[in-house]
């Protein structure tokens, strides 16, 4: 828990690497996930760099594991996650991985294909099928637009005008929704010279694309005359329509329907054959594509971080640059060491000086990572600096209990949280999509302080399902005031006057842990005046009437809130009575030493850093000798983070190393924003704890009205009917729903937000700046996730 309450010392490294290990020693790294890179090679365009190479070959290679991904899933299969750890596969691998990605991915491509083409021919024959077995018969007579001749004959008699002239067929299929157009259209263009005749299939048929099965219409045109034969070969092209030979007589249609159920017959099983090598090629994908795609994902990834290493003079080694807790550098040196073995020639490491800003490592685990992300989520906290998450384990989940006490409820988000606890470690629970439920569980510790709080605060409210309870009877009574007093309900009414207040302290650890002795003096020591002795005194005032009897003499009771309000007039109210002797002399002393510490610390800070300024402008730069600055450029990392306090890092600090100009203009106007915000943060501050109360009542209340409308309703229904038990079944239900709809989801999310609130805004800001940034080591964690 040592590096909770303060971020952990991380140091800058440099690393040799043999070029002969480089690749090797970066793999271990990232197993290992203890360094952060740092780009050596900025300047360098991305496609100028030594292995773009590499890199473009890793992504190539993920394009064609999609194209693998995609067609199993297309299969209606599912790729499952590689067991065990997988380690980077050497340089020399990527070829094979290559090749038979290719085979596999090109044999993919044939065999699909294939069963693309059979699919179209087998749908193809079965088509011809149904036009040919649908028992179309051929008609005898054509109509004509006119009344009269439409009772003409299409075959004329024997020896007729038209005896030359034969009756011909165009038989196919097209799609339902163009069935009605399509006639329609050979009825307006040929005039009504021909007979059509639509059936709908009576089986649907497997769409060979989608493979969703499909009913289609078949048809039978008989016509006279070319003329009228081109018109209608030209309207079924535009329609799409599959056409078919279609045989004059009754036995040519049946020999021709027998051929083609056999063709059916004998393609299907080449299709059966076809598909059965496609689920061998597609099971070889599955067994081999996944630990494949952890395997590309992490070399690419060595590659890139390979990228941003320097080239020695005489290219016999990779320099790299990067950020490692001062804790892991043993584990560090002994990974570069177990990656060189083999190469004979073994990386060297060691720290560097530097004055940037190191980056944030909080270390944190199942428990403690839900609260560290609330406090991230505000801001994550410069180097070094104060770390609000341990306290936010017992006082978040207690401010929001305060306003979510109820033995019930509490105790249904505890065991809710519980259950998720106890099953942490299931895959399926760990593997669930939902996001819903992901955020949930990575709070489920948070949950369970939240209910178990919850329940704690029930009890002291004895409230349960908003029914009150007398577990605890009070120690306030209006007894003692009413018999030994002249207090009555005839008197005029005297409440008794409670002003809560939380002060959040502004700590001094973090101004003496950077070395800024002067903000302790001049903005740490007065903000602590101001607020002690405004806010301190209010709650020094609740605490001794407290402690006072004031049974005998309840009607002269003094009121705080009046007293307080004196004291910033500088005026005794006559109905008021101090409550001790002297009082109004404390009072004034205390506002007077608040007013004074005001200036302090609008001119405090600025002045002295004008000072500071003015002092080391006076020397110049030519008073310094070689030695200090060798001296200021391989001092400690304690000399060096003196100057990362949020004032110098925005007026310009002189100590950071640059050259930058002190304006003191702009220090005086950041120092008057910074004291404002704090005066008026002192009262708005303190005023925002009273949702605590707020959302306490309406929390209480919410609980009274679902059972006064729910339960007390079917209660009464149920006596009213004689069918208690039946009654209360509906009732139950619905009072279950609504108090877990309401009260524990919609409820307990205000509570939480205000919570969130009180933390980030009313807490945090007294002494957290969060302007740091998270130290992201080079890791294979998320490639292998």
């Amino acid at each position: 828990m040592g590096s909770m309450f303060r971020s952990e010392e991380v140091v800058l490294v440099q690393l040799f690497l043999p070029t002969s290990a480089a690749y090797t020693c970066v793999s271990q790294l990232g197993e290992l996930g203890l360094v952060e890179f740092r780009d050596l090679n900025a300047s360098v365009s991305a496609f100028q760099r030594r292995f773009v190479g590499d890199v473009r070959r890793c992504e190539e290679l993920e394009k064609t594991f999609l194209f693998l991904q995609e067609e199993v899933r297309r299969a209606g299969q599912v790729l499952s996650r590689p067991e065990g750890r997988l380690p980077a596969p050497p340089p020399r691998d990527l070829l094979r991985i290559q090749e038979e990605t290719d085979r596999l991915a090109q044999e993919l491509r044939d065999v699909r294909g294939n069963q693309q083409s059979l699919r179209v021919q087998l749908h193809q024959l079965r088509l011809h099928a149904a036009v040919l077995g649908q028992g179309h018969s051929p008609p005898l007579a054509a109509t004509h637009a006119d009344g009269p001749s439409e009772r003409i004959p299409l075959l004329q008699p024997p020896g007729g005008p038209h005896q030359d002239l034969r009756v011909n067929f165009v038989a196919g299929a097209v799609e339902p929704s163009k069935a009605a157009a399509l006639e329609r259209l050979l009825w307006r263009a040929c005039r009504g010279f021909l007979i059509a005749s639509f059936r709908e299939t009576e089986r649907q048929l497997e769409d060979p694309v989608t493979g969703e099965p499909s009913t289609w219409m078949t048809f039978l045109i008989s016509y006279w005359g070319e003329q009228i034969g081109q018109k209608i070969r030209k309207i079924t092209d535009c329609f799409h329509c599959h056409i078919f030979p279609y045989a004059e007589h009754e036995e040519g249609r049946l020999g021709a329907l027998q051929q083609v159920q056999q063709q059916s017959h004998e393609l299907q099983e080449v299709l059966g054959e076809t598909e059965r090598f496609l689920s061998q090629v597609l099971a070889r994908v599955q067994q081999l594509l996944p630990p494949w795609q952890v395997q590309i994902r992490k070399m690419k990834a060595v590659y890139l971080a390979l990228n941003q290493c320097s080239v020695s003079a005489t290219h016999k080694c990779l320099i790299a640059e990067g950020w490692c807790a001062a804790r892991d550098l043993p584990a560090l040196r002994q990974a570069l060491q177990d990656g060189s073995s083999e190469a004979g020639v073994s990386a060297v490491v060691h720290r560097i000086p530097c004055r940037d800003m190191p980056p944030t490592l909080i270390r944190t685990n199942c428990f403690t990572a839900s609260f560290q992300g609330i406090v991230d989520a505000y801001g994550v906290g410069r180097y070094q600096e104060v770390n609000p998450a341990p306290y936010t384990i017992i006082t978040f989940p207690f401010l929001f209990a305060v306003m979510f006490g109820d033995v019930g409820h509490g105790l249904l988000m505890f065991l809710f949280a519980l259950a998720m606890v106890l099953t942490e470690n299931r895959p399926a629970v760990k593997s669930a999509q939902n996001e819903i439920w992901q955020t949930f569980f990575s709070g489920r510790y948070l949950l369970l302080l939240m209910g178990l709080f919850s329940v704690y605060t029930g009890f002291i409210y004895n409230e349960c399902f908003s029914r009150a309870t007398a577990i605890f009877s009070s120690g306030w009574s209006v007894a003692a005031m009413a018999t030994q007093s002249d207090w009555s309900t005839r008197c005029s009414p005297w409440t008794p006057t409670s002003a809560a207040s939380s002060w959040d302290p502004t700590p001094s650890a973090s101004t003496p842990h950077f070395g800024q002795w002067h903000r302790l003096l001049l903005e740490t020591l007065p903000e602590l005046v101001f607020l002690l002795g405004l806010f301190g005194y209010l709650v020094f005032l609740i605490v001794y009437k407290w402690l006072q009897d004031y049974a005998a003499r309840a009607a002269s009771a003094p009121s705080i809130l009046i007293h307080f309000i004196n004291m910033f007039l500088f005026s005794r109210s006559p109905t008021s009575q101090p409550l001790f002797h002297g009082q109004e002399a404390v009072q004034s002393a205390l506002v007077i030493l608040a007013l004074v510490t005001v200036p302090v610390l609008l001119l405090g800070t600025p002045l002295f850093l004008h000072r500071r300024h003015r002092s080391r402008s006076q020397r110049g730069p030519a008073g310094r000798q070689p030695d200090e600055d060798k001296s200021g450029i391989l001092d400690s990392s304690e000399a060096s983070v003196a100057g990362w306090g949020p004032d110098e890092e925005k007026a310009g600090c002189p100590e950071d190393g640059e050259e930058a100009e002190f304006v003191l203009s702009e220090v005086l106007m950041h120092q008057a924003i910074h004291t404002i915000e704090f005066c008026l943060g002192c009262i708005s501050n303190t005023a925002s704890y009273l949702r605590l109360w707020a959302l306490s009542l309406a929390h209480a209340q919410l609980s009274e009205v679902l059972w006064a409308m729910v339960m007390r309703s079917g209660l009464g229904l149920g006596r009213k009917l004689g069918v208690a038990a039946v009654a209360l079944v509906p009732v139950f239900a619905a009072f279950a729903v609504l108090t877990v709809a309401i009260l524990l989801v919609m409820e307990g999310l205000s509570a939480f937000l205000h919570a969130l609130r009180l933390h980030w805004v009313e807490f945090q800001n007294k002494f957290y700046s969060g302007t740091g940034y998270k130290l992201s080591p080079f890791t294979f964690a998320s490639e292998e996730g």
